[in-house]
């Protein structure tokens, strides 16, 4: 079966989940270090407003200030959630009827691999709408596919010290549990 987006859908450019855990607050889309600038000069030519955090970084010793391996960008809203990219104010809709997004052409790679999700082997995402219709998909991945590949060559690490960002974002009833700031991946 070929994947494509389902009718009225923009889930994935909607919610935002804590991961790894609510700890660290809710996670924004993936930004490579090299794609950084170039989705903050998207925002600025836009006229949007983004919020760029780290995501991931690698040090060679415990007590160094960790070394940016991905960034996120965050959503819009308080809890985290929808991309400030995806227009939710017009009244045009995208091909498939979801909310388009103003700079689909030049998104960022993660959301070029999405529904894939890097895991051995690699799955499609539960949480994507057609994934949970279908179940599968064996057709019309192969540039997510791409995607998916390029950012886990620029991911590949050989530092002995992983860190994640917490970054203090989340739903009102789960603000004492989020942390902000570098946190020791264990």
């Amino acid at each position: 079966m070929e994947f494509k987006c389902i009718q009225d859908c923009s889930q994935c450019c909607i919610e935002r989940e804590y991961y790894p855990s609510k700890k660290f607050g809710k996670i924004g889309v993936l930004i490579l270090p090299e794609e950084k600038q170039r989705i903050e000069k998207l925002a600025r030519q836009k006229e949007i407003k983004i919020n760029i955090l780290p995501r991931i970084g690698i040090s060679y010793e415990q007590n160094e200030q960790p070394t940016v391996l991905a960034y996120q960008m965050m959503g819009v809203e308080n809890n985290g959630n929808t991309c400030p990219f995806l227009d939710t104010k017009t009244e045009n809709r995208s091909p498939h009827g979801g909310y388009p997004c103003r700079v689909y052409v030049d998104r960022p790679l993660a959301c070029m691999a999405f529904p894939l999700v890097q895991t051995e082997p690699i799955e499609l995402d539960e949480k994507c709408k057609f994934c949970k219709e279908h179940g599968f998909a064996n057709e019309g991945l192969n540039s997510e596919m791409e995607s998916l590949l390029k950012i886990q060559t620029k991911m590949k690490i050989d530092a002995p010290y992983i860190w994640r960002f917490a970054t203090g974002i989340g739903k009102e009833e789960d603000k004492n549990q989020i942390k902000t700031g570098w946190i020791l991946d264990e």
